[in-house]
């Protein structure tokens, strides 16, 4: 993956973090990495429980189109992990850091209580937010805005009192409905029924009914409490499910 960090060093780092007064601190970590198993990967989950965090993420190693490690997937230089063990990995990490304290508040996201971050609970609501720099993302007014990548181009426009280059869309009210289901099922307690209707002026259920129906059936999406939530038993496979959520 390119990243040759060692687990003394994070350990050092997490330490001078803390010296210097940091108190609310976040560990990302990645699984199904070529050559690991179900066994190192329990070792990591571990030595991280170890550190005096409050907040960790845990995702699965993705193969981004045109990067150095897809090209080597595509010229047979590594094998990637299978899609059972991927699963077993995501399952055993849910239950060691909820026997550990942590909070599983997002498919991928764990906190001790009170700590779930909030920048992301505002992306997943789908609340207005401003990002600053080269390619950062905004959602500001019912506008999406996703700066330009380049470096130099980013600091030439504010050097010269400017927005910076940018793409926008502006996504219509239904598909704006659309985005706000798929990331509020990406909480664990769901779309908040009442406060979805609020944000979007649609009935969710009304909205969706083809697919909860659907998913009710197969027991992949509840109904609890005014709150429509993704099942324990879909999780690992959430993204057949949202995918049906993201377009009508």
């Amino acid at each position: 993956m390119g990243r040759q960090y060692r687990v003394s060093q994070i350990q050092k780092e997490v330490r001078l973090a803390r010296e210097a007064g940091f108190t609310n601190l976040s560990l990302d970590l990645i699984f199904a990495i070529p050559g690991s198993n179900l066994t190192s990967w329990r070792q990591n989950l571990e030595t991280a429980l170890t550190l005096p965090v409050q907040h960790i993420s845990a995702y699965s190693l993705t193969y981004e189109h045109n990067t150095p490690l897809s090209h080597k997937r595509a010229q047979g230089e590594l094998d990637p992990i299978c899609e059972e063990t991927d699963r077993a990995m995501y399952e055993l990490t849910i239950d060691l850091l909820q026997k550990a304290g942590f909070v599983h508040y997002e498919i991928s996201n764990f906190a001790r209580p009170g700590c779930d971050c909030e920048h992301n609970l505002i992306y997943w609501n789908n609340l207005p937010y401003i990002g600053i720099g080269p390619a950062a993302g905004s959602w500001w007014q019912g506008r999406r805005k996703t700066n330009l990548p380049s470096v130099s181009d980013y600091l030439h426009a504010i050097q010269h009192h400017q927005f910076p280059p940018c793409e926008t869309e502006t996504p219509d009210p239904l598909q704006a409905a659309c985005e706000t289901a798929v990331l509020n099922l990406r909480k664990i307690s769901g779309i908040n029924l009442p406060q979805f209707k609020l944000q979007t002026g649609y009935d969710a259920l009304q909205l969706f009914a083809a697919p909860i129906a659907k998913f009710q059936q197969s027991r992949l999406l509840a109904l609890r409490n005014d709150h429509l939530a993704l099942t324990p038993q879909a999780l690992p496979i959430a993204d057949t499910v949202l995918c049906e959520f993201s377009s009508l």
